[in-house]
């Protein structure tokens, strides 16, 4: 059965109707124009159509750590949140350094169905720094691998990130850098600043992170590759990043939500939902981080998605595991922080949240223009919408969700998945 969306507002600038027949979009045209009696129809009037959101960096845990998250339960949260791609990271049980192991995650998620799985390789055997791992194997199997990543740790030897950097050139990849000088947080537990101090806290200081950007960017060009900052959080980073896109460096970068809208602050509480690497930093770096991701100095938006159960999250702060979960709160934490502050237009959501996340992970199926002999991955957001975050209404096994019980703003309604729905009306269609 065909599929008519009508008179959404196709990037928050003027009403179509959409006309979706078998995985492809095969009409648009101005709102309430197009007519099908075979159609399935769905009123989209205040509604805002994105392309489906791709996400750079998540965790879904499998092979290893099932009872934190699976890829398909991740898959489903994926699905809520709006998302019709994510990247695997690698640091799974056992690690994804080599062929199989990523193979695996690329066949979970063809099996499960309600996203695309693009595993991430590790740069390094194990993540232990001290060797590279398969990456040619990993670029030339069926996963196609084209991000490497030793996320949860650095790749902190210079030697080893130049050759990480000269390796992947071979097939177009790009190094995604967890910029964490590991002497400088060695034992950290939150940002290092005043209050730190007063909650006796190992701090974890702003340079440790800028340090490693710094380097690897002068690494970058001197190679001439492709390198990806994950995380961004605090304002040298920035202003590095700022002189790196000057300088014409290939470099890019994201920021999760919570970097977005969460300050040291909230550890106060010492409840270890809060506890992230890197740390939640000042507002002054919540508010330089907003201010580069709508300049472009920060390319996109990713959600980290950490999932733990509860019993890795509950104890006391310094024996609890770093991560919080993001993909069902994203767009709305980032409609939240951006758009309703006017830093940003839905136009600029699509940007960020899609069409440079695929760019960057060289996916030929997402981030397209909603047009024509396009696929048909769509994310609807109702705009309008005030909604209380409960952490346990979620299709994630954990829910270490920083964002229990805020209120944010404009919330996804409906998620098409090449022409399909994997969620309507707000219930994932498993």
């Amino acid at each position: 059965m065909s599929i008519l969306l009508k008179n959404g507002s196709l990037k928050g600038e003027k009403n179509v109707d959409i006309l979706i027949e078998k995985d492809l979009i095969v009409k648009v045209a101005p709102g309430n124009s197009i007519k099908d009696d075979k159609a399935e129809v769905f009123d989209l009037t205040g509604l805002i159509v994105l392309p489906g959101l791709v996400d750079l960096h998540t965790h879904l845990r499998e092979p290893g750590r099932e009872d934190a998250e699976t890829v398909a339960t991740g898959s489903a949260a994926a699905a809520r949140g709006g998302f019709t791609a994510v990247h695997a990271m690698a640091n799974t049980l056992p690690v994804a350094d080599t062929a199989g192991v990523v193979e695996q995650v690329w066949n979970l998620g063809r099996k499960v169905g309600l996203v695309d799985v693009y595993p991430i390789g590790a740069v390094t055997v194990g993540l232990k720094g001290e060797n590279l791992a398969e990456l040619s194997a990993m670029a030339e199997s069926t996963a196609r691998v084209r991000i490497f990543s030793d996320d949860g740790f650095c790749v902190s030897d210079s030697i080893l990130m130049r050759r990480a950097l000269e390796y992947v050139k071979a097939f177009d990849g790009v190094i995604a850098q967890h910029a964490q000088d590991p002497r400088l947080t060695q034992n950290a537990q939150m940002n290092e600043s005043e209050l730190s101090g007063k909650l006796g806290l190992t701090g974890w200081p702003a340079v440790a992170e800028e340090a490693i950007v710094a380097r690897d960017v002068l690494l970058t060009e001197h190679v001439k590759s492709k390198l990806h900052i994950c995380h961004a959080s605090t304002a040298g980073t920035v202003e590095i990043l700022r002189w790196a896109k000057e300088k014409k460096v290939n470099v890019t970068a994201e920021v999760t939500p919570h970097h977005l809208f969460l300050s040291e602050v909230h550890c106060q509480s010492y409840d270890a939902k809060f506890k992230v690497n890197p740390p939640l930093r000042t507002d002054k770096d919540i508010q330089e981080l907003r201010k580069a991701l709508a300049q472009g100095v920060i390319d996109v938006v990713a959600t980290d998605h950490a999932p733990h159960p509860t019993e890795d999250k509950e104890g006391e702060w310094s024996s609890s595991s770093f991560g919080m979960t993001g993909l069902e709160t994203a767009l709305s934490v980032v409609a939240t922080a951006m758009v309703e502050t006017k830093l940003m237009s839905w136009s600029d959501v699509a940007r960020v949240m899609s069409e440079k996340p695929a760019e960057i992970g060289q996916l030929s199926d997402h981030g397209r223009p909603i047009a024509e002999n396009e696929l048909a991955n769509l994310c609807i957001v109702d705009p309008k919408v005030s909604w209380k975050v409960d952490a346990h209404d979620t299709q994630s096994l954990s829910s270490n969700n920083p964002f229990h019980d805020m209120t944010l703003k404009s919330k996804v309604v409906h998620t098409i998945f090449r022409g399909k729905f994997t969620m309507k009306s707000g219930q994932v269609q498993k």
